[in-house]
């Protein structure tokens, strides 16, 4: 009985984090750091960064640049505790106002009691960007 129960919980638990993958969510960081190839910070800029997403849809205003949307291709999402404990891997699109669009890896992580989202554009792997969430919840 002991392991029908906890057989249960577990596909319960589950089911709560997968919740979270069908929602719209918004992280923000008032942050960003540009990584090199060994992932060591080269530069750090203190700007409000606004991300949207859902399982089709990902933008991104950073700062005072220009907002970048776009679609997401591919995405794997496992949320044991939604918004607190787990992870989102999304493959995107995006596109800036000009129309140029560019291929991505998107992860958002929670290590060690902090959410971090990291971006690697896929024709430049050895330039990441790093976001540590100040905020990460579902978006009303």
């Amino acid at each position: 009985m002991k392991h029908f129960l906890l057989a249960g919980l577990l596909v319960a638990a589950s089911l709560i984090g997968y919740g979270q993958c069908d929602k719209k969510a918004l992280l923000t960081s008032s942050k960003t750091d540009h990584l090199g190839a060994d992932s060591s910070v080269q530069r750090s800029v203190d700007e409000n960064t606004i991300v949207e997403f859902d399982h089709a849809t990902f933008s991104v205003a950073p700062g005072n640049n220009p907002k970048m949307t776009g679609k997401v291709n591919s995405v794997t999402c496992n949320w044991s505790t939604p918004y607190k404990v787990g992870r989102t891997q999304m493959k995107v699109t995006l596109t800036n106002p000009e129309g140029e669009s560019k291929e991505a890896t998107i992860t958002i992580e929670s290590k060690a009691g902090k959410i971090v989202l990291l971006a690697v554009l896929d024709d430049e792997p050895d330039k990441k960007i790093r976001l540590v969430a100040d905020k990460f919840e579902e978006k009303q």
